[in-house]
């Protein structure tokens, strides 16, 4: 039960930075390439490796010996998550530029918070139980999740509808209002973690001094400082490079996408740099360090070998990519196709989770008798095969059962793919350092599909839907060889 409500608040955030937020920009008027960048305000989720020893580690002035280690933190990202949605209810995004920037801002800050928050339901997760009741508690998980992305999907576009916003007749009061709406639903997270217990673990602790503490903080916010300043100061580059890239390429797009790429990449040494020069200077308590960033990764490759690690991690990073990358615009997509919020809320979101909690709970008995091998593969085969049906959806238009037959199957498939690698992910997780390692595995499972998915808008202007549909049946190819090739390791 516990894990269930924990579900719902951790997937009440996801989709007011995707879907949902997606159809408020597409009746608001806003170009489809940049409404599908607005998912990359999601990266958070993405990079919650950098600040999950933070959250591990650092304790929260009075509300750590109050409610403990994982319920001190859970409150404090429940709380920035309803900060983090009140502002974006509260700018119009068809107000010009300064009311999509401020948008955006409060997207990232709710990327931000609802990451920190999965860092700590996951370590809640893996030691509240044994690695044989993962698979069930991972389930029950999926299925709360699902229940706050009805609310927040489903949910939100019924009331986006009944206070009158619709993609002819745009209302900044009716989206202003849904949104409000879900900062109080939030609320139901808030009242879980207040009541439920702090978990019951028996794991190595090292105490560190208050100055140690202060240190380790500077560390982290350089870091971001270090990346920001960066990314910022390689702009002038960026715009010449991608001119000259253009020529050559003869395709915006692709050297859109491969500037793009590496001026994240230029950031991120950026901030590494940073955090080496700290650490050389003992500014920073090194120890602390090792403990907390150092270990875990050691840890991980010490007991799976190098060749091994990477061909896990390779399976984590690319598992997902296919649903991942369509997701970003189904919503937008059923829409253009002339089906309305509330015939999307019914079928999509609605009958959906239906069929995405019949997938969890098929995933997890199956895990349970098959073993984990088996039904990961399956959820990846089923996750890239679905996508085909996207392309009779586009080529028939607005039709009911069509779209059912759709969200059936691509449901059905998400939930036995989900549950199963959810599963597999906490089964590679060593209880000394939960909530660093599934961080990384569960940011590393998200990076590539949602830098990916922030193109799928572009991809989509240039090519068309059919067309975009078989690229994400395509990308998942790669999936199942990977997953073949690590079956000595998972059962």
């Amino acid at each position: 039960m516990t894990m269930l409500f924990l579900g719902f608040s951790a997937g009440i955030p996801i989709l007011l930075i995707f879907s949902t937020l997606g159809l408020w920009l597409n009746e608001a008027g806003v170009a489809k390439s940049t409404i599908t960048y607005f998912s990359w305000a999601a990266l958070g989720y993405s990079f919650k490796f950098v600040w999950a020893p933070l959250v591990d580690r650092l304790p929260l002035p009075v509300l750590t010996k109050t409610l403990g280690r994982r319920r001190a933190w859970m409150l404090v990202s429940q709380l920035a998550i309803m900060g983090a949605i009140l502002l974006m209810a509260s700018v119009d995004p068809k107000a010009g530029i300064d009311g999509l920037t401020i948008m955006a801002y409060g997207a990232v800050l709710l990327g931000f918070s609802s990451a920190t928050q999965d860092i700590v339901i996951d370590a809640y997760r893996i030691e509240s139980a044994d690695k044989d009741m993962q698979s069930m508690l991972s389930a029950t998980y999926i299925a709360g999740y699902r229940i706050g992305m009805l609310v927040a999907g489903a949910g939100g576009l019924f009331i986006a509808s009944y206070l009158g916003s619709t993609k002819a007749l745009y209302s900044y009061d009716a989206w202003s209002g849904t949104y409000m709406i879900m900062a109080a639903v939030m609320l139901i997270g808030v009242a879980t973690t207040l009541i439920i217990s702090e978990p019951d673990t028996k794991r190595q602790e090292v105490e560190y001094s208050t100055t140690d503490y202060a240190r380790f903080f500077l560390l982290f916010l350089s870091i971001v400082v270090a990346f920001i300043l960066t990314f910022n100061a390689t702009a002038g580059l960026v715009k010449d490079a991608k001119e000259a890239l253009i020529e050559v390429f003869a395709n915006k797009h692709l050297a859109g996408f491969i500037v793009g790429t590496a001026r994240m990449m230029t950031a991120l040494l950026g901030a590494y740099i940073a955090a080496r020069a700290l650490i050389a200077f003992n500014i920073v308590n090194r120890s602390m360090v090792n403990n907390t960033y150092v270990d875990p990764v050691k840890d991980f490759f010490n007991r799976y070998g190098m060749s091994v690690a990477v061909l896990l991690l390779a399976v984590i990073g690319l598992y997902r990519v296919s649903d991942i990358v369509l997701g970003v615009i189904a919503n937008i997509f059923y829409q253009d196709m002339g089906f309305t919020k509330v015939e999307i809320a019914t079928i999509s979101k609605t009958f959906g989770l239906f069929m995405t909690l019949a997938g969890g709970f098929l995933g997890g008995i199956l895990a349970i008798r098959v073993g984990v091998f088996k039904v990961l593969f399956l959820g990846a085969l089923l996750s890239a095969l679905t996508n085909l049906l996207f392309i009779v959806l586009a080529n028939v238009g607005h039709d009911i059962t069509w779209l059912y037959v759709t969200i059936a199957m691509d449901n059905l498939s998400a939930g036995i793919a989900t549950t199963a690698f959810i599963a597999f992910l906490s089964s590679l997780t060593n209880i000394q350092f939960t909530a660093v390692q599934y961080a990384i595995f569960s940011s590393l499972m998200t990076l590539l599909p949602k830098i990916f998915g922030g193109y799928s808008g572009t991809l989509v202007e240039q090519f068309g839907y059919s067309e975009f549909f078989v690229i994400t049946t395509l990308i998942g190819i790669p999936v199942l060889w990977l997953v073949y090739k690590v079956k000595p390791y998972i059962d």
